[in-house]
């Protein structure tokens, strides 16, 4: 399990000089062997906690446990040895290099014909096409994100952390995708998405609003309390009885 406990990020504002708070107080459980998927308005920090969780930024305050040990202090390489993989909303362009030895670069190994086939065709692309084909302008962005995905599985690890992955998708590669997450339940998956085709494959979902986490809860319960607005970012939560969130 991954816990954040009080987590605060701020930078400090370059133009004005003033601290410009990008989460505070955040506490939260993502659950071993599950997928959560954050979602809420663009500028609401979603994507910088992927970036705590990765160790690409480290809080300001607040402590990120990973089991029973602290990780807040740890680099991005000590976490990827306990098994944190990340796949950036933009994917990473390596030109000039086959996909076949991106693969095995991101696996640490040699990879087999075989195993090389399983990660390409878990992201819906046909090994025989692409192992041997050189990462260049020739890709569209589909093509490069799903790549990406591969060079994630690749890797191993038993967390994984998807910056709204379908950004750059076409509609086919798209349902590609919504398969390829509702195999990874026995791994601890949290994903950035506005998607409600990803919101669906989740066991939990967390809203963040402003600053902070707004709600949370299991899939079923918190589908039914938020609406999707015309900008694609989620408001309108229905109150429940009791009229509180969390």
């Amino acid at each position: 399990m991954i816990e954040l406990k009080n987590v605060c990020y701020s930078v400090k504002d370059e133009r004005t000089g003033e601290k410009q708070t990008i989460l505070e107080n955040v506490n939260l459980t993502f659950p071993e062997k599950s997928i959560t998927v954050i979602t809420g308005p663009n500028g609401s920090g979603k994507s910088t906690l992927i970036k705590l969780l990765m160790g690409i930024e480290k809080p300001t305050s607040g402590k990120i446990y990973f089991g029973n040990e602290e990780i807040q202090n740890k680099t991005i390489t000590e976490r990827a040895k306990l098994g944190f993989t990340i796949a950036f909303q933009q994917p990473v362009r390596f030109k000039g290099i086959t996909v076949k030895k991106l693969l095995d670069v991101a696996s640490g190994k040699k990879l087999t014909q075989n195993e090389l086939c399983d990660c390409l065709s878990v992201v819906g692309l046909c090994a025989r096409n692409y192992i041997d084909r050189t990462v260049d302008g020739t890709l569209s962005g589909g093509e490069l994100k799903r790549i990406e995905l591969a060079m994630t599985i690749a890797k191993g690890g038993e967390v994984f952390l998807l910056d709204e992955p379908e950004a750059g998708i076409d509609l086919w590669s798209f349902e590609d995708l919504v398969t390829l997450f509702k195999k990874l339940h026995d791994k601890t998956v949290i994903i950035v998405s506005h998607q409600n085709r990803i919101l669906e494959t989740a066991d939990k979902i967390v809203l963040f609003e402003g600053d902070k986490t707004f709600l949370e809860g299991g899939r079923d319960e918190i589908l039914c309390r938020i609406t999707d607005r015309p900008n694609g970012c989620w408001k309108n939560v229905k109150e429940a009885d009791n009229g509180q969130s969390r």
